[in-house]
């Protein structure tokens, strides 16, 4: 019997659809790879948090420079067990490619869930718990931001890092990280803290709009921080002596 041209045509769409959902079931069955991070989702748009941080700094912050740490934490980690960002933080140090690239995964991770769009800013509040570690560790909201926007100035982060304010296991410390260092680092600083907010202070977060003003940059900032999640880090540094998790 011969086969016309419409029939040779279906065959073939059908032989090609059962090869793809054969390939789309071994796919399924292979397990994911161990240490498959991901750069996880924004919980608002790139323009919400306007007018303080810019809408491209955001997408070319979170697509691009987060997305490359975690290209780069993937390829380092790739064939060894999943275990979550947190747990690489210790001994990053010592572990090549997971200070900088493991790093810069987990303070970016850290650095979008700690803000919100400006109005919810406003409305966040400050728990009796942290208000009370605030005033016996700085003297007032105002010192420790004070305190805080002095710490992030060029000359004190001299070219790339991050600020933080931690929990040292007496009270709140700011600290000052190079690169993609965090205080939960061992080696970092003379004991291990846990951060409770931080803001990057690399050029490409601000430098769009911002340009070489970094000093109103972080000065603004805090019209973005969410001082709920920000009282909830602490509650929970202070209940499990550990680092808060994020989404990796």
């Amino acid at each position: 019997m011969t086969i016309g041209k419409a029939d040779a045509s279906t065959n073939r769409r059908d032989a090609l659809t059962k090869g793809l959902s054969v390939a789309s079931g071994i796919v399924a069955a292979t397990p994911a790879l161990a240490n498959a991070y991901a750069v996880p989702d924004l919980a608002y748009p790139y323009e919400a948090l306007e007018p303080f941080i810019d809408a491209p700094t955001m997408k070319i912050h979170h697509d691009l420079h987060h997305g490359t740490y975690v290209a780069n934490i993937n390829k380092a980690t790739e064939g060894k067990p999943a275990v979550p960002i947190l747990d690489l933080m210790e001994n990053a140090l010592d572990a090549g490619p997971v200070r900088n690239s493991g790093g810069g995964h987990y303070n970016h991770a850290f650095f979008w869930d700690e803000m919100v769009p400006p109005d919810q800013a406003k409305t966040s509040k400050i728990s009796p718990q942290l208000q009370k570690m605030i005033d016996s560790s700085f003297g007032s909201v105002d010192e420790m931001k004070a305190k805080f926007e002095a710490a992030a100035a060029p000359g004190a982060v001299f070219g790339s890092g991050w600020v933080w304010v931690c929990y040292n296991g007496d009270g709140l410390e700011i600290v000052g990280t190079p690169n993609q260092d965090n205080p939960l680092m061992k080696g970092v600083k003379d004991k291990i803290m846990f951060p409770i907010l931080g803001i990057d202070v690399w050029e490409h977060a601000y430098y769009l709009k911002y340009q070489n003003r970094r000093p109103e940059y972080v000065k603004n900032w805090w019209n973005v921080l969410n001082w709920d999640k920000v009282s909830e880090n602490l509650a929970y540094v202070v209940e499990n002596k550990k680092g808060v998790s994020v989404r990796d």
